[in-house]
């Protein structure tokens, strides 16, 4: 099972869409293990857009993700990390097509809804910057035995 960090930004917070996306998260059979709302710190956001620091937009984008709550969250499941990079849609919601989370609730590139992580490097990252080793809870739902049968393991 693969682990990818997921945060509903602040947008998508306001907007009363956080139930949504855990919902879609959940009916792909992605196994939600840690959550948590809160209010990211300027000291917390410079480190998770780290690499975006010499962009010109970087200014733009840690004003936003601190401008509100966001609700931080780890998934897990088969390629958990693609499954929810499809899901997302891209960046830019004019690109993203219906049926994507972007797609469908996004209007702008700078309030898109949803972050995930791109790779596994990324993900391993933002989750230890979100959250301890025992925040994160894992226990196999009923369910799963439809979605990961025996006979594909």
């Amino acid at each position: 099972m693969q682990r990818t960090f997921v945060m509903v930004k602040p947008d998508g917070v306001g907007r009363g869409l956080t139930g949504t996306v855990i919902a879609r998260l959940e009916r792909r059979g992605l196994r939600l293990v840690g959550m948590k709302l809160l209010q990211i710190p300027p000291e917390l956001a410079a480190k998770h857009y780290a690499a975006h620091q010499a962009k010109p937009f970087y200014p733009g984008l840690i004003r936003f993700i601190t401008s509100g709550p966001v609700v931080a969250m780890v998934w897990e499941g088969d390629d958990a990390i693609s499954q929810v990079r499809t899901m997302m849609g891209p960046t830019d919601p004019g690109k993203a097509p219906p049926g994507t989370i972007r797609g469908d609730f996004a209007l702008t590139i700078d309030c898109n809804v949803i972050h995930g992580s791109d790779g596994p490097d990324a993900a391993a990252s933002e989750i230890a910057l979100y959250f301890s080793a025992a925040e994160l809870v894992s226990v196999p739902r009923p369910e799963e035995s439809w979605i990961y049968p025996q006979t594909s393991r």
